[in-house]
C-alpha cells in the first residue's frame, strides 16, 4: 500500500511539472538568491534611481533656464514698451511745441489788432470779430497747455525772462524787477517755449 501511495505522489509531481513547464524548485528561485546576486540587483536598482534623479535635476535646470529667459524677455519687452511710449509722448509734445511756437507771432499780431480795433473802432463789427477770433485762439491754446509767462512787476528771472534793456530804477522797490514787456512769453505744459522779452530796472 505504501509503495502505491509513493508512486501516486511521484506521478502527481511529474504532472505538475509538465503543466507548469518548470520544476517546483525554480518557482522559489528569488527566495534562494545568493548574497552576490542580491547585492547586484540592489546596486542595479540604486543605479536606476540615481539615473532618474540626475534626469530630474537636468530637467529642473532646463525649466529654470527657460523661466529665466522668459522673465528676461518679458522685462526687455516691458522696458521697450515704456521707452517707446515715453518717446511717443515726447515726440507729440515736441511736435506741438514747434507748431504752437510757429503760431505765436500770429497770436501777437491778433492781440495788437484786437487792441487797436477796440481803441480806434470800439463797437464796430470788424473790431468785435477780431476780438472774438483772438479770444477763441487763446482759449484753444490754453486747452492745449499753453500759458502766458508773468512778467511786469515780477522779479527778473532768467528761467522765464530775457532782458532786452536795462533802465535806472525810479524806486528802490523797482530794482531787479521787470518794468515793461516788449514781447509776451509762453510756456507749454510747464516748459518755456518762448521767453518773455522785458525791460529790467537797475
Amino acid at each position: 500500500m505504501e509503495k502505491k501511495a509513493d508512486s501516486k505522489k511521484k506521478e502527481t509531481h511529474k504532472e505538475n511539472e509538465h503543466v507548469s513547464g518548470q520544476p517546483e524548485q525554480q518557482a522559489g528561485a528569488p527566495d534562494n538568491m545568493s548574497p552576490e546576486q542580491a547585492q547586484q540587483e540592489e546596486e542595479a536598482i540604486l543605479d536606476i534611481n540615481q539615473e532618474m534623479l540626475n534626469r530630474i535635476k537636468e530637467l529642473e535646470a532646463k525649466v529654470a533656464e527657460a523661466n529665466e529667459k522668459h522673465l528676461r524677455l518679458f522685462s526687455e519687452f516691458d522696458n521697450y514698451r515704456k521707452r517707446t511710449t515715453k518717446e511717443r509722448i515726447e515726440f507729440s509734445k515736441t511736435a506741438s511745441a514747434e507748431m504752437i511756437t510757429a503760431l505765436l507771432p500770429v497770436v501777437d499780431d491778433l492781440e495788437r489788432a484786437s487792441a487797436l480795433a477796440e481803441k480806434e473802432a470800439k463797437g464796430d463789427a470788424v473790431a468785435e470779430g477780431i476780438g472774438l477770433i483772438y479770444n477763441k485762439l487763446i482759449t484753444i491754446l490754453t486747452q492745449k497747455g499753453v500759458e502766458e509767462i508773468n512778467a511786469v512787476d515780477e522779479e527778473f528771472n532768467t528761467d522765464f525772462h530775457e532782458a532786452i534793456t536795462h533802465i535806472p530804477a525810479t524806486d528802490k522797490k523797482q530794482k531787479g524787477k521787470v518794468v515793461d514787456q516788449i514781447q509776451k512769453g509762453y510756456m507749454l505744459n510747464g516748459k518755456v517755449i518762448r521767453f518773455a522779452r522785458v525791460v529790467v530796472a537797475n
